[in-house]
């Protein structure tokens, strides 16, 4: 048996301000936006078959009123689950999303417990990590 993670969803304030970011910044394509009821879904992945997806969504996109408002707040805060990529050049990456105006909160370092990584925040102030696995 296989099983593979297919998409994730990632909630920000701008879908089209996000897109930008993890379009320009970080090399994903679109491959599926939907609208319903004035919010929109709109996927971004890779170029291999089968690769992982991120949904950006609004916070009260397909959620009550309370739950939107709840998950607008640990928005603001900074506090909802990071994302993390990998790259297989970590220095070129960090430098063409340094570019893009992103918030840098860590610059290249090599991790004591193995990768080299950097963080940044997106335009929604969410943590974005990207990693590269130590040299064999």
């Amino acid at each position: 048996m296989t099983i593979n993670l297919q998409y994730c969803n990632v909630t920000v304030n701008d879908v089209d301000e996000s897109i930008t970011f993890y379009a320009g910044a970080l090399g994903l394509h679109v491959t599926n936006d939907v609208g319903s009821g004035g919010h929109r879904w709109v996927t971004l992945g890779t170029d291999d078959q089968g690769g992982l997806g991120i949904v950006l969504s609004a916070p009260h996109a397909g959620r009550s009123q309370a739950d939107g408002d709840a998950m607008q707040e640990l928005l603001t805060k900074g506090v909802l689950p990071m994302l993390v990529f990998s790259s297989d050049d970590l220095d070129a990456t960090f430098e063409k999303v340094r570019a893009s105006g992103a918030e840098v909160l860590q610059e290249p370092i090599d991790q004591p417990w193995g990768p080299r990584d950097c963080a940044f925040r997106d335009p929604s102030g969410n943590t974005v990590r990207i990693n590269q696995a130590p040299k064999a």
